[in-house]
């Protein structure tokens, strides 16, 4: 019985300390994105998504430092940044901005708001930092002479969505990139007209039954939109883990994800 004990004491400590060992083991997830409406230009360029960083007393300015200069080291050619750069306290923000303002992309690097940012306060920092806001906004990125539509909306809980801002002037032909923080946005998409979405805020569960399931994803659709690549009617959503915490710095068995996709033109 003693020995059982001690058994069950063990295994508790170790389960602990991988929980807040986790948050630091940062997977690079790669993904190829195929469609026929990708121009040839932009065959083969990559795109990085950045989510959910929760800068604050768990995720230190020296640890963005480190993810920017890991980004930069894949050199993207299109960065997009999926909201809730800080864990909600605005004195993070400057700090925060000053390290975002790092990254390289020569196509961009794009960004919208997440539930736990302060809205004014951010969205001054961030053209204030070199970074173009697209919340409810829509901008051609172009490359010799051809081009892709990219928009954003506002948080699903903390704001207005006008997706229309990004769909009005395209044409079927046209590919077509949306940033919604929450994914739960996914089915109010126009999956006629956009074509790869971009989402975080579930944090892949955080803490997982193994990977399997999560108790808690902060979706009203439970573990349907918690992580990965979803398809529904020839629109691809993809929901990243995120980068940092929330509540508590732990994870299990949901790393920490920076997203490389690659199109390619079908």
């Amino acid at each position: 019985m003693k020995k059982g004990f001690i058994f069950v004491i063990i295994a508790l400590i170790l389960l602990v300390a991988y929980m807040l060992v986790e948050p630091y083991w940062i997977e690079t997830k790669h993904i190829t994105l195929e469609s026929d409406q990708i121009p040839a230009q932009f065959d083969g360029k990559t795109i990085v998504f950045l989510s959910d960083i929760h800068a604050g007393p768990f995720f230190s300015q020296d640890r963005i430092d480190s993810l920017v200069s890991q980004v930069n080291a894949m050199n993207p050619d299109i960065i997009l940044l999926g909201g809730d750069y800080i864990d909600g306290d605005s004195v993070y923000i400057n700090s925060t901005f000053e390290s975002l303002s790092k990254l390289e992309a020569p196509l961009g690097v794009y960004a919208v708001l997440g539930n736990k940012d302060p809205q004014d306060y951010t969205l001054d920092a961030i053209p204030n930092y070199g970074i173009t806001y697209i919340g409810n906004k829509g901008t051609w990125i172009e490359e010799n002479g051809s081009r892709i539509r990219l928009g954003g909306v506002g948080d699903y809980n903390n704001g207005a969505q006008i997706q229309n801002a990004t769909t009005s002037v395209v044409t079927p032909q046209d590919f077509v990139i949306l940033i919604s923080h929450n994914p739960d946005y996914f089915p109010k998409v126009n999956k006629s007209k956009v074509d790869l979405v971009f989402s975080g805020h579930t944090h892949g569960g955080q803490v997982t039954f193994f990977g399997l399931w999560a108790p808690s994803t902060h979706s009203d659709y439970g573990n349907k939109y918690r992580t990965g690549v979803i398809e529904e009617n020839n629109s691809t959503l993809i929901v990243s883990n995120g980068i940092g915490t929330t509540i508590l710095p732990i994870r299990f068995f949901a790393r920490p994800q920076i997203i490389v996709v690659e199109l390619k033109k079908t």
